[in-house]
């Protein structure tokens, strides 16, 4: 089973924590949807022994589109790409797109599961981060959405300057009453070139501090658990039947295509991404080109993306997987890197597999590249 992401590199204005490619000016929509049905069309070889279970829309925001532009992507996947029966078809939105109207529009598409980016349900961090909706737009258009998708996943985000436990845990209590199966949450990142960064250099926001955000996900990990979710990947939360596929297919190194304007593709020995310039994208796809580099995973790549993939899950590091894929001296290896975490109780061997301990898992990244491979031959 394979997964297609489509970026839809579109939003009504630029938050501030994000580096992700977009653009707030749609003067270019037309041709940027007939480009990504071009590309859709100009790769279907690469998918020719490929089911695909997960069509998955991200960005940018997905949500700025009219459903039957988000149905014509949907329809030429379909036409192009073998397709399972009952795939997952995720529409990532924000708040302030959901009317009542447009979710029934979207209820009547092939979409059938929405990833809402609510982020915060309080005024003053939505402020800070720029977001386009506010508190109440966020509660109605998940209360709105339930009426029409079972399947609904969404997002937070802790770790926010002067975000205190007692406001996280409002945040994680508002998400449990509104009675969504899946929740996404992530700590609050400054990437560099942001306007974040920008603030916090000149002590208009005060720093994000490590500390806080390993407290709030702590806070976070034992009221969803507590709750009935499962903590199935270290940023993502499901009740059972509702891991999603998009990111499960992720962290368990299936391939993958990434379609439109910086979007990445995976199929487990090389990784392509995709220019991140709007008119540059669609006037190579127009030309039948891939503007995408392209790059050919050693070995020793193979074996670090697998250990940072999989140490982030429920299922954690299997060795008898890596001794299949990668030899027992790659085995042998990683047993060895692993044991000062385990003598840290932030690793523990459960029969034939490595996981990361409670204590362990907010670093569970850190960790990962203690067991990483350094310059092993391909």
């Amino acid at each position: 089973m394979a997964s297609i992401y489509i970026h839809i590199p579109f939003c009504k204005q630029a938050c501030h924590y994000c580096d992700f490619h977009f653009s707030t000016s749609m003067g270019k929509k037309d041709a940027m949807i007939q480009a990504l049905i071009r590309e859709l069309e100009v790769r279907k070889e690469e998918f020719h022994n490929e089911t695909v279970d997960c069509i998955y829309f991200g960005g940018g925001t997905p949500s700025v589109l009219e459903t039957e532009e988000i149905n014509l992507l949907i329809q030429t996947v379909y036409k192009n790409y073998q397709v399972t029966d009952a795939p997952e078809i995720t529409l990532e939105a924000n708040p302030d797109d959901l009317s009542e109207e447009k979710i029934k529009s979207l209820s009547d598409s092939l979409i059938n599961r929405l990833s809402i980016g609510v982020q915060s349900f309080f005024e003053e961090d939505l402020k800070l981060m720029n977001r386009a909706h506010n508190a109440t737009e966020a509660i109605e258009s998940i209360t709105l959405s339930r009426k029409r998708f079972q399947n609904i996943s969404l997002d937070l985000i802790y770790g926010i300057p002067e975000m205190s436990n007692s406001r996280w845990i409002q945040n994680i209590e508002q998400a449990l009453d509104l009675g969504v199966p899946h929740i996404s949450a992530y700590a609050l990142t400054v990437e560099p070139k942001t306007a974040l960064e920008n603030f916090i250099k000149k002590g208009i926001i005060p720093p994000v501090e490590d500390e806080v955000a390993q407290e709030h996900h702590a806070i976070l990990v034992e009221r969803l658990e507590a709750a009935g979710y499962h903590n199935y990947e270290f940023s993502n939360f499901g009740k059972p039947g509702y891991f999603s596929r998009n990111n499960t297919a992720y962290w368990e190194g299936k391939s993958y295509i990434g379609i439109g304007p910086g979007a990445h593709s995976y199929n487990g020995k090389r990784r392509a991404w995709n220019i991140s310039n709007n008119p540059k994208y669609i006037k190579a796809i127009t030309q039948s080109e891939l503007p995408q580099d392209v790059e050919e995973l050693t070995t020793t790549d193979q074996y670090n993306e697998y250990v940072m993939t999989r140490l982030r899950t429920q299922h954690g590091v299997s060795l008898k997987e890596v001794a299949t894929l990668f030899g027992s001296k790659m085995q042998a290896y990683l047993l060895q890197q692993a044991q000062t975490h385990m003598e840290s109780h932030f690793l523990f061997q459960e029969e034939d597999r490595l996981y990361v301990t409670k204590k362990g898992k907010f670093l569970s990244d850190g960790i990962a590249s203690d067991l990483f491979m350094l310059n092993l031959k391909p």
